[in-house]
């Protein structure tokens, strides 16, 4: 029985940075980062098959991640977040066959762009209110959808965090709480659309060990900046996303 593992070289050429960006992005560092590892396999295989593939990895990062940063996490925030994020979840599941990805991925690029170019445009001030909680579903709502679809969540659930200006550490470990959350309640919905079968699951074990380079160096990094510096390192992640994903949703292939 020969083992059912994707062979082609330019599928590991384009999937191991990705990975390894993923990594970076799970440890909570260059949280926009992370947003770019499906459009990068998408070079390569199906979004669909990308998504499936990512699931155990994202598994192995999410178990490090929380133990990086065990009881530095926003609790309250959380549990403001999580029902929301699980609420896209269900629409992503009950719309996945209905969707076409190029064009999600195309729209979350664009309010990517939207959110940064707002952003410079009018830069918050250290006395600025918070963003409404009702702005703060809306976004979260669209990050469980988007994770679920692509694992392109973050985007706008930073559209909603990043303006709270948390410390670094409490970033990265509430973020990381919030994508494992999301990551779990995909494996149920991912097996009845039946992405999770043998071939994508062998190549997810192939890559499995490069998932842990990404996270430690991110880990070390988020530890060791400093916020501002930080910040600009996430919304340069963000602004490669959001012109990636515009480029595949929109322009690839045009």
């Amino acid at each position: 029985m020969t083992f059912p593992l994707i062979t082609d070289w330019h599928f590991y050429a384009v999937t191991i940075p990705a990975v390894l960006l993923l990594g970076i992005s799970k440890s909570g560092f260059g949280a926009g980062f992370g947003s770019l590892a499906v459009p990068f396999m998408a070079l390569a295989v199906t979004v669909p098959a990308a998504a499936a593939i990512l699931m155990p990895i994202l598994f192995v990062m999410d178990m490090m991640g929380l133990a990086a940063y065990r009881g530095k996490w926003d609790t309250k925030l959380l549990r403001f977040l999580i029902p929301f994020g699980l609420v896209g979840t269900v629409i992503g599941t009950l719309s996945f066959k209905l969707l076409d990805a190029r064009l999600v991925a195309g729209i979350v690029g664009i309010f990517t762009l939207l959110f940064l170019a707002q952003r410079l445009a009018f830069p918050s001030r250290p006395d600025s209110p918070p963003p409404p909680k009702w702005l703060g579903a809306v976004l979260t709502t669209a990050s469980g959808f988007t994770s679920f679809v692509a694992h392109a969540g973050g985007p706008p659930l930073n559209a909603y965090v990043l303006p709270l200006r948390m410390p670094p550490v409490t970033f990265a470990a509430t973020l990381g709480v919030y994508f494992t959350a999301m990551n779990l309640s995909k494996w149920i919905p991912y097996g009845w659309l039946g992405l999770l079968d043998m071939r994508n699951m062998a190549t997810s074990l192939a890559l499995l060990p490069f998932a842990p380079i990404g996270v430690v160096v991110g880990v070390k990094l988020a530890h060791r900046i400093k916020p501002h510096v930080f910040y600009r390192l996430v919304y340069a992640g963000m602004l490669l996303t959001g012109c990636k994903l515009v480029w595949d949703g929109f322009l690839a292939g045009s």
